[in-house]
């Protein structure tokens, strides 16, 4: 096993109290796209155990997570996502969407949690033990893989909706502010799948699209 990956799991086990509590990561993956849900997921894993490789999902490349999500499904002790909908997004916002996310992908864990631990330095309110832990998807493994999951899951969501709409290249960049979505959304005004709430789509608005 690499350092690296020692070193994710050395710190879920001194959070587990060298595993007598059962430990949850929980992160989130969309929360600055400007179309398309925010995912939330959570990964229980098994005690000093994680995927060869895993990282921040931020780092890996597509294939590599494609890979190791299959290895954490096949091998979590507990996983649960949730996909929470731009209209939910536009009606609430993006923070408590995603807390919302979170709440909802904890909940479905089969065992539940004694301790979660929440990338970031914002928690949803839980009915267990929780811990923020900012840049967490880099220095715990359970984290780390729940940003696997949920990064896998949403780049899938987006793959989906560009089939629905083609114009916007969801596809190739996933929903977020790349100059060539940039331009289609002036070309062609927002899709049902935008975030009409996010000052750029609303920006893009009051200039070119009404």
């Amino acid at each position: 096993m690499a350092s690296a990956e020692q070193a994710l799991i050395s710190l879920d086990r001194e959070k587990s109290r060298k595993g007598r509590l059962l430990l949850a990561g929980v992160d989130e993956a969309g929360r600055g796209c400007w179309a398309g849900p925010v995912v939330a997921a959570a990964v229980v894993l098994p005690e000093q155990w994680c995927p060869v490789g895993l990282d921040d999902s931020k780092r890996l490349t597509p294939r590599r997570r494609e890979n190791i999500y299959e290895e954490i499904r096949a091998s979590a002790l507990a996983w649960g996502a949730c996909a929470v909908s731009c209209l939910e997004i536009d009606r609430t916002d993006i923070l408590r969407a995603t807390l919302l996310g979170m709440t909802r992908a904890v909940a479905r864990l089969e065992p539940a949690p004694d301790l979660v631990l929440v990338d970031g330095n914002r928690a949803p309110d839980l009915p267990y033990q929780v811990e923020t832990l900012v840049g967490g998807d880099g220095r715990s493994a359970c984290i780390a893989a729940a940003s696997v999951v949920a990064k896998v899951l949403r780049d899938r969501i987006m793959v989906a909706w560009d089939r629905h709409f083609p114009a916007y290249g969801f596809a190739r960049h996933k929903g977020y502010g790349a100059t060539a979505h940039r331009e289609a959304i002036a070309r062609h005004g927002p899709c049902p799948q935008h975030r009409l709430s996010f000052r750029p789509l609303a920006t893009l608005g009051q200039q070119t699209l009404f």
